[in-house]
């Protein structure tokens, strides 16, 4: 069966990665027909209409699915092929309630001109009331004005299509969990509409058990546990964990309910609490998670915790990143002390040391590795510049493959949603993965923020320059 996929017209690089992960999901496989990635239509086949309605119900970068009724270059071509791959339809729907529409891509018709295109189609045979408000069936017609239709007068669209409405996605989401109306949030805090399209790329789902490793005010965990998944999270900031939910008297001054500025409060406001694992004080080189190391997770990785693994790490341009530890613990031993008989104090704030960012990011795949069921995803965003001097590689891992990227542009640079799928144990090579290891031990190297950090270093060598300029 032919499907016709209304796409919104941003993140295009995410729409058709979100729906191939949602094929998965709803276990509705599909295959494309016809997709340019500036336009926001779709042509697709797939088993029938009830699979086509599973695979977008939870989608956030698709408005709506129909049937496809035909496409021309033309109104003359449009009813050409409506006829052609539709007549034998119109007698199941002849007597229901219905209603036209026009959708316009990049252009614009009045009422009048709606009006006269609608009415061209008076060979259907369509005897039952016309319905504005919902209505048996729903008719539309898609026109696709070239780009430059925009700064010249009005001109005929450079394709059409028709389809018949078979059901909507998930965009009511994006509202729902908008930060402007969530009770904690920080300056860093993901917008619901990547959190959502992140979550459906990794496959979150009911019976999952998904994790952030640097969680902040848990809008990855949030949008997991949406969609069914039992969420954890940790973060290097006890704080950022905690909010100011131990504080009463802060929380009153702004006119919240005790407890509702925190991660807990987050999942607590939206009704999702009993989703919600736990949220701890870790990072990625101290966590108290169980890791089975390659080759002792059983069948298919049984004995790993995770099905998915989702973050957004920090990139250390503001500042430089930070690791649990101490730079130098023999001249400063009172720290390693502190450590050691404070570390339960709600207040007491670890000591960092600097952090390499390509460590960090070889750190997230060693700990996905050896944390992932088989098949399992990890989906994480990273920066990068737009000069291809200065961009930076996908890293790589011996037990994960790379699926997806999908990329977010900005001006001087961009950031990468990179997915990755965990490979079984016994389709790796050890040869392999040991070779991977030896590369990365001794890389890395350097004292100083911008020696750890090539993105930071570039973002004020070359983007600066270029601003001040």
């Amino acid at each position: 069966m032919d499907l016709l996929i209304r796409f919104t017209q941003q993140h295009e690089s995410f729409r058709l990665p979100e729906l191939q992960s949602l094929a998965v999901v709803e276990q509705a496989p599909f295959t494309v027909v016809f997709y340019e990635a500036d336009k926001p239509f779709c042509v697709i086949r797939a088993q029938n209409a009830e699979a086509a309605i599973k695979l977008i119900r939870r989608s956030i970068l698709t408005q709506a699915v129909y049937e496809y009724w035909g496409s021309g270059s033309s109104l003359e071509e449009l009813h050409k092929s409506v006829k052609e791959r539709s007549a034998h339809l119109w007698d199941k729907y002849s007597n229901e309630s219905w209603k036209f529409k026009v959708d316009s891509f990049q252009g614009s018709r009045s009422s009048d001109e709606r009006r006269t295109i609608i009415n061209t189609f008076n060979y259907m045979p369509l005897h039952g009331p016309i319905q504005m408000k919902d209505p048996d069936q729903e008719y539309t017609i898609f026109e696709d004005y070239a780009l430059e239709s925009l700064h010249l007068p009005q001109k005929e669209p450079a394709r059409f299509h028709f389809g018949r409405f078979l059901g909507k996605g998930a965009r009511e989401l994006i509202t729902k969990y908008d930060l402007k109306k969530r009770p904690y949030i920080s300056t860093t805090s993901m917008d619901s509409e990547l959190a959502l399209v992140t979550a459906n790329i990794a496959l979150a789902g009911p019976g999952k058990l998904f994790y952030d490793p640097f969680v902040g005010t848990g809008s990855f965990p949030l949008a997991c546990s949406a969609f069914g998944a039992i969420s954890w999270g940790s973060d290097i900031d006890g704080r950022a964990v905690r909010g100011s939910g131990h504080d009463s008297r802060a929380e009153a001054k702004r006119g919240l309910v005790k407890g509702e500025k925190t991660l807990r409060g987050n999942f607590k406001h939206y009704g999702l609490l009993n989703r919600l694992g736990d949220a701890f004080t870790s990072d990625l080189t101290n966590t108290p998670l169980r890791r089975r190391p390659f080759g002792s997770a059983g069948p298919g990785g049984s004995a790993r915790l995770f099905n998915g693994i989702i973050c957004d790490p920090p990139y250390g341009v503001r500042e430089g990143l930070r690791v649990l530890g101490c730079r130098d613990p023999e001249s400063t031993p009172w720290v390693v002390e502190a450590g050691h008989t404070r570390y339960k104090d709600p207040d007491f704030i670890a000591p960092k040391k600097p952090y390499s960012f390509l460590a960090m990011l070889d750190d997230i795949l060693q700990f996905s590795a050896e944390s992932l069921v088989d098949g399992g995803r990890l989906s994480f965003w990273m920066p990068t510049a737009n000069d291809e001097d200065q961009e930076l590689e996908v890293p790589t891992h011996p037990c994960l493959e790379v699926i997806l990227v999908c990329v977010q542009p900005f001006n001087k640079w961009s950031r990468r949603l990179i997915t990755y799928q965990k490979l079984p144990d016994e389709s790796v090579d050890p040869a392999e993965l040991e070779a991977w290891g030896s590369r990365r031990k001794g890389q890395h190297t350097g004292m100083t923020a911008d020696e750890l950090n090539p993105f930071r270093k570039g973002y004020f060598s070359k983007f600066q320059k270029e601003v001040s300029s």
